[in-house]
């Protein structure tokens, strides 16, 4: 490195890192409630909800009969994780902790985009857009999960096993991760760090089901579920509310969602949506020709873009993960997502504005409420369509640099399929 780049890298990174301890005093004040942001409390889930389900896993069992529980057992890990902190408030110290996992994910940013190829757009990605999303990504254990999932996909381009374990660990705490897992390059790498995603992931799943009771009851929690009032579907009940509609919004399952005419099969609607998202990755996995190294954090973020857009829940903490995985992708310089994590970049700070601060405009139908919605939900699906049309173009119809038959050489792992 020379005199100069490094002078330029050491600019950035001081700048990167004023602007995270700027922006994260205030987040945790906000949380600390030192400050009062507006629009309602977000703190609730960790004092209310979090604490609560940590007396029950102290006990050596799942909280399997409170319907607000659906979450896979690695999540106890996250609920039990302030107790590490006895000198804390169970509060205070889940806050502590979201801040280390944030501060860890800005350090592997940062190391990473030092790295010869790489750019330093991925780390501002995640440093503005956590700012831009409030204080919910302190107050849902969603940034801890965010933090393997990150490390995972850096891991994954070198350490297949390593990725593969990562990437497990991930989705036995909250499922999602197990997407990362779609845009390893076929063969020997594949095989890899699939084999080892699978053994962790069984024997995570075997280890809670021998130690704790029902920790498998996440599988059926959510079947029961509705359409979340921030979700695309959702949008058709909001409509319809200003023409006769005679459902309504309730707290369900967790969160605000609609009941009544006509939800059940919107829901419906939905997980048929995700299930034409999850045919159109085979496809694109099948007909796939060539990685690169960005390849791999592209599908991943593309993935997890469908199955968010599709959900019959969008919760605001969903966004975190597509801000941590769209900065990966901004890491690489041949990567063809930056318009879809631009897009995400800008949905999050319209989640901030939806949820907390206008919330009641959201659950009341109203005008300003249905606008957030649509904005926030069209620059998600924008992001989603561009997202998709990226990867495909970028593997399927590519043509490789140079013009040879070979693609770009990915470090570590097979690039071309046999």
């Amino acid at each position: 490195m020379s005199g100069r780049t490094g002078r330029a890298t050491w600019t950035r990174t001081g700048g990167a890192l004023a602007v995270w301890a700027a922006t994260r005093t205030l987040l945790l004040l906000w949380v600390l409630r030192v400050i009062v942001p507006p629009g309602l409390d977000v703190t609730y889930d960790v004092s209310g909800l979090y604490v609560k389900w940590a007396k029950v896993l102290s006990g050596g069992v799942f909280p399997e009969h409170d319907v607000t529980w659906q979450y896979p057992p690695g999540a106890a890990l996250a609920v039990l994780a302030p107790k590490l902190l006895p000198f804390l408030s169970y509060a205070t110290a889940f806050y502590v902790l979201a801040l280390v996992c944030d501060a860890l994910v800005t350090a592997l940013l940062l190391y990473a985009a030092t790295r010869p190829g790489r750019r330093f757009a991925g780390v501002w990605v995640w440093v503005v857009g956590v700012a831009l999303l409030g204080p919910v990504v302190f107050a849902r254990y969603d940034v801890m999960v965010t933090a393997l999932s990150v490390a995972a996909l850096l891991a994954g381009t070198r350490r297949a096993r390593a990725f593969g374990a990562l990437a497990a660990l991930g989705a036995v705490v909250k499922v999602w991760p197990v997407l990362l897992l779609v845009g390893t390059p076929r063969g020997e790498g594949t095989r890899r760090s699939w084999t080892s995603a699978a053994v962790t992931g069984l024997v995570l799943l075997a280890g809670f089901g021998l130690l704790m009771p029902g920790s498998l009851s996440f599988l059926t929690a959510q079947r029961d579920r509705g359409t979340e009032v921030e979700s695309l579907g959702a949008l058709v009940f909001h409509f319809a509310r200003h023409f006769g509609w005679d459902g309504r919004v309730a707290f369900h399952y967790g969160s605000m969602e609609f009941l009544g005419t006509g939800v059940p099969l919107v829901s419906a609607l939905a997980q048929v949506l995700s299930v034409l998202a999850l045919c159109w990755l085979v496809l694109w996995r099948v007909r796939a020709r060539v990685w690169s190294e960005a390849t791999f954090a592209d599908a991943a973020f593309t993935a997890l873009l469908l199955f968010t857009t599709t959900s019959r829940v969008i919760s605001p903490q969903y966004m975190v993960w597509l801000l941590g995985l769209g900065a990966v992708c901004l890491l690489y310089r041949g990567g063809r997502m930056t318009l879809p994590v631009v897009l995400t970049v800008i949905a999050s700070f319209v989640t901030w504005l939806e949820f907390p601060v206008y919330f009641g405009d959201v659950i009341g139908s109203t005008p300003f409420g249905i606008g957030l919605l649509v904005a926030r939900n069209g620059l998600l699906v924008a992001a989603t369509v561009l997202a998709c049309r990226a990867l495909w173009r970028e593997t399927v119809r590519a043509v490789p640099r140079g013009g040879s038959a070979e693609s770009e050489r990915m470090p570590g792992w097979a690039t071309t399929d046999a």
